[in-house]
Parts: structure tokens; C-alpha cells; sequence
């Protein structure tokens, strides 16, 4: 729940507290959430500037590099990481928690590249791929790199423990898990890149729960790893082909208990997938299964009136309901609802 100065000041206006409290209180919970992730100015230029960088040296690196060599790149990968953590270390000394997250996520994102110029260099690197395709195609040839940026992830962010570090290890977690699936497996089909898709999303919002669970009262260590969970498990379950009524209500169905569970935990990112696979499972009846029905906007309309009711019944009973549901839950996933209220 968020508090507005407009909403303290008012409760000041009825008495409730005082006007100098009011103020004293927004100043204090301004501070104390300066470093919680928001939809600030300053936020947002933080978070537009790393990806910029980050995104030169990840999405955006162009066949122009490859002109440096193997050790050219390694040199170079090396001095943007020396000034990487230069300057998260200095941004750390300044409590500036946001932009040295961002400072040290770039050094761990330069890491594929680092071991690609490595690779180039000692002459391993087995075809004609370059390093550009790394976020483009799943090869045998990224494990390399995978596994040397979760190392370099996991070392800095237990050294620095900045939450937006998570980032690059979710989703070279999820990279990798479709990379050991082409060397593993004979078939190659998309069919089973979607459920492997399905399946790791699944198993990374597992844990993501159990790291919420573990680090719900220090900072959101689970964000990201929630945000790359629900995309590959969405992802996967969206990709599925059947031609199956009963299997595309059972998608519905699926999708509206992700909305459910996205409220639960306060986590935005299953509800906006949800909506969307709910959206677009009453788009295909509309255009589909009763595209020559007037009947069908009609029903739509009467279920959306019966939502809006149900949602009035919800805020008379909420309470009740909540203490009576979270009294049948076992008492680590109680604390962690009770500590998103």
C-alpha cells in the first residue's frame, strides 16, 4: 500500500495526527524508500542509462568488435569491468544503492563477452557464429559462457548482495536451460524448447517463492527471477499448440489462477501475463468459436458485470477471508503474505 503526502496531510486535517507529524512522516518513509525500485524521474534515468549501457555491450554489440580480435576483446571487456567496479564501489560509498546495482550488473553482463574473446583468442571457438547471436539462437557453444557469467553473478552479488545483480543470473539460468536441452536431447523440435520453456519457468518461480520466503524482510532478492519465471513458464504454456476446447479453457483457467496468485503475493508480472493469456483465450472465442453469435458479447458483458460484483463482495468480506485462508497455510508462506501487506 502506498501513502501519499496528500493522504497525510489529510489525516493531519482530521485530527488524527499533526501537521508538523505529518510532514515528519513523509520525510521518513521518502528516505527509507529511496532505495526500493519505484516509477521516480530518478529511477527511471537510472534504470534507462544501465540498460543503454548494458544493452551496447549485450543486445546491441555489432559485427564491428570482431575486427579487435580474441584478445583485443578481452582487453577491452576488462577495462570496462575495471570501471565498472570502480565506480560501483564508488556509488556504494555514497549509499547510492540503485546505480552501483546497475554498475555491477553491467561488469557481470560483460562476462559471455569476455569468455567469447577468450575463446576466439585460444582458437576453441568451433563455427563461424559470432558473439551477436548469443541472445538470438540457442547453441552448444554459449555453455561456456553461461556457466563462467553465473559464476562471476553469484560471486559479485554475494560481495555486494545489490538485488538488480539477480538480473543477468536469471537469465543466463533460463539460456542455459535451453542450450543443455539441444546437447542432451535428439529432438530439437520447438515443441520441446516450449516445454523446457514451461517447465524452468516453473521451477525458477519455485524458487523465487523460496527466496521471497527467505529474504522477505531484508531487500527483493526475488523480483527478477519472478519477472524471468513467469516469462518462460507464460512463454511455453502460450506456445502450445491444441486444437483441444478443453485444453484451451484449461489455458483460461491457468491464466486466471496466475491473476490470483499475482494479488497473493503482490508480484504485477502474473498478473499482466494472466490478463493477457485471458485476454487473448475470450479474443479467440470472439473470433473463432462464436464469431456469428450476438449472444456472445452479451454473455461477455453479464460475466463482466458478475467480476465488478464479486469484486464488491470481495472488500465487504476481505478481512474474514484473509484471516480464515491464511490460518490453513503453513506458517513461513503466512509471514510472507503478511509481510506484503
Amino acid at each position: 500500500m502506498d501513502v501519499s503526502k496528500k493522504q497525510l496531510l489529510e489525516a493531519a486535517d482530521n485530527n488524527i495526527i499533526s501537521h508538523q507529524q505529518a510532514l515528519s512522516l513523509y520525510q521518513y518513509l521518502v528516505v527509507q524508500s529511496k532505495d526500493v525500485p519505484g516509477f521516480t524521474f530518478t529511477h527511471v534515468l537510472y534504470y534507462l542509462g544501465g540498460l543503454i549501457a548494458i544493452g551496447a555491450m549485450t543486445l546491441f554489440m555489432n559485427l564491428g568488435w570482431e575486427s579487435f580480435g580474441g584478445a583485443g576483446i578481452i582487453l577491452i571487456s576488462g577495462c570496462y569491468a575495471v570501471i565498472g567496479l570502480s565506480v560501483t564501489n564508488l556509488f556504494a560509498k555514497k549509499n547510492l544503492i540503485i546505480p552501483a546495482g546497475i554498475c555491477a550488473t553491467f561488469v557481470v553482463c560483460l562476462t559471455p563477452l569476455a569468455i567469447y574473446g577468450f575463446q576466439q583468442w585460444l582458437g576453441f571457438w568451433p563455427d563461424d557464429s559470432t558473439y551477436r547471436d548469443y541472445h538470438r539462437y540457442i547453441k552448444l557453444n554459449w555453455l561456456y559462457m553461461e556457466f563462467g557469467t553465473l559464476a562471476v553473478g553469484v560471486i559479485i552479488a554475494w560481495k555486494y548482495k545489490f538485488p538488480f545483480l539477480i538480473m543477468p543470473i536469471a537469465v543466463t539460468l533460463w539460456y542455459m536451460t535451453m542450450d543443455i536441452t539441444v546437447l542432451l536431447a535428439e529432438d530439437r523440435s520447438w515443441e520441446l524448447r516450449q516445454l523446457v520453456s514451461l517447465y524452468t519457468g516453473l521451477l525458477m518461480i519455485g524458487l523465487a517463492i523460496w527466496i521471497d520466503i527467505r529474504t522477505s524482510k531484508q531487500a527483493d532478492y526475488a523480483f527478477w527471477i519472478y519477472i524471468f519465471g513467469v516469462i518462460a513458464f507464460w512463454g511455453g504454456l502460450t506456445l502450445q499448440n491444441s486444437d483441444s476446447e478443453l485444453a484451451k479453457f484449461f489455458y483460461f483457467c491457468i491464466n486466471l489462477v496466475m491473476i490470483g496468485v499475482g494479488v497473493l503475493l503482490v508480484r504485477r508480472v502474473f498478473v499482466v501475463f494472466g490478463a493477457l493469456g485471458c485476454c487473448g483465450y475470450l479474443g479467440y472465442l470472439a473470433s473463432n468459436v462464436f464469431r456469428d453469435s450476438w449472444l456472445f458479447p452479451v454473455a461477455l458483458t453479464a460475466i463482466g458485470l458478475g467480476v465488478i460484483y464479486l469484486g464488491i463482495l470481495w472488500q465487504k468480506h476481505e478481512l474474514s477471508i484473509t484471516q480464515r485462508s491464511h490460518a490453513l497455510l503453513p506458517a513461513s508462506i503466512r509471514q510472507l503474505l503478511e509481510s506484503k501487506q
